[in-house]
């Protein structure tokens, strides 16, 4: 049986390759992939070429053992219909699943990598999963509360999902921040107070004025964008928390910690979803992070992001897309029927 498989080749070069499937182990479960999410962030950095090869591709999901070098598959977003089931496995063929896997037609996976979509769930929602337990993980690091002032940089789909949540709060203001006018539509439609341009200084002014007299008391930096570091921290007031969720691979920028930064007592957190804060770990897990996930994307419903669903044949374009015309993408889905 044959397989397609997406990799990537070279700096802003993906290929389709024809491979023979590999035979399953007892106990492990065939999957036909029927849609697969393109992330923006780090497949964007793999796909320019950005990001450091000499890095383990993850050190949690068994699929994507290895490095980042070229070539290599990759991707961590994909709902497929089970095929075949080995021995004891609690899964039935013809259910649907999701799991964190790159983009390819055919897999075989451990019954414990998979996970059974809720009852009604629709696929272009279960697909964007990942995006929804990141955004989770951002607000448990954030920990926002009652009555603060919240910024977010960066409205693509974690940036939204993230401001999905935040929005369900009692917050004094949101505020939101993108370059592209088709994300700050989309924020709005979240119940913003405003969502405005980082590159127009009149916006930004205008930003200062609303966080007034307190300023930000989080920010989430989560455009990719290492410039818009300094913007956060400007927006940020005395002893207020910026966490920042942007990888930016091998992308450096100078980021300027003198004047009132100095004697700001600002917070700069880091935050990544492959683990849970182990200030949460006594009561918080990955399973527990990822169930509330599933009730989140069931609510929240991240299919409404998607703006461009294409055919696996068609992935060159999808990447050229997002990389030099992102203006008019949110969410880009890749669809294997």
């Amino acid at each position: 049986m044959k397989r397609t498989t997406l990799y990537f080749t070279d700096s802003r070069q993906v290929e389709l390759r024809e491979e023979e499937l590999p035979s399953g182990q007892p106990g492990q479960v065939l999957v036909q992939t029927q849609v697969s999410a393109v992330n923006s962030g780090t497949e964007l950095l793999i796909y320019r070429g950005e990001a450091p090869g000499d890095l383990p591709a993850d050190l949690t999901i068994k699929a994507l053992a290895g490095g980042l070098g070229f070539p290599l598959k990759y991707g961590y977003a994909t709902v497929g219909r089970v095929l075949e089931v080995g021995r004891s496995v609690a899964v039935r063929e013809g259910d649907f699943v999701f799991a964190f896997h790159p983009h390819e037609s055919h897999f075989w996976a451990d019954v414990d990598e998979l996970h059974a979509l809720p009852p009604g769930m629709n696929p272009l929602d279960a697909v964007l999963l990942p995006g929804m337990e990141t955004a989770v993980n951002f607000l448990h690091d954030g920990a926002p509360l009652a009555g603060e002032q919240v910024v977010v940089f960066g409205q693509g789909i974690v940036g939204l999902l993230t401001t999905a949540l935040l929005a369900r709060l009692p917050l004094v203001r949101l505020l939101s921040f993108d370059r592209f006018a088709l994300r700050r539509e989309a924020s709005q439609s979240l119940g913003v107070h405003a969502s405005l341009d980082p590159g127009d200084q009149a916006s930004l002014d205008q930003a200062q004025g609303l966080l007034q007299p307190f300023g930000a008391d989080l920010v989430y930096e989560l455009s990719g964008m290492p410039e818009a570091l300094d913007q956060a921290i400007a927006l940020t007031g005395f002893s207020g928390k910026v966490v920042i969720g942007s990888w930016y691979g091998s992308k450096r920028s100078l980021v300027d910690l003198g004047g009132r930064f100095h004697r700001s007592r600002i917070q700069l957190v880091s935050s990544q979803v492959s683990t849970v804060d182990p200030v949460l770990s006594g009561r918080w897990s990955k399973a527990r992070r990822l169930a509330f996930a599933w009730r989140m994307a069931a609510e929240i419903r991240p299919s409404r992001f998607v703006t461009h669903r294409l055919p696996l044949q068609q992935a060159s374009e999808a990447y050229r897309l997002l990389d030099q015309q992102p203006e008019k993408a949110i969410q880009v889905v890749l669809d294997y029927h």
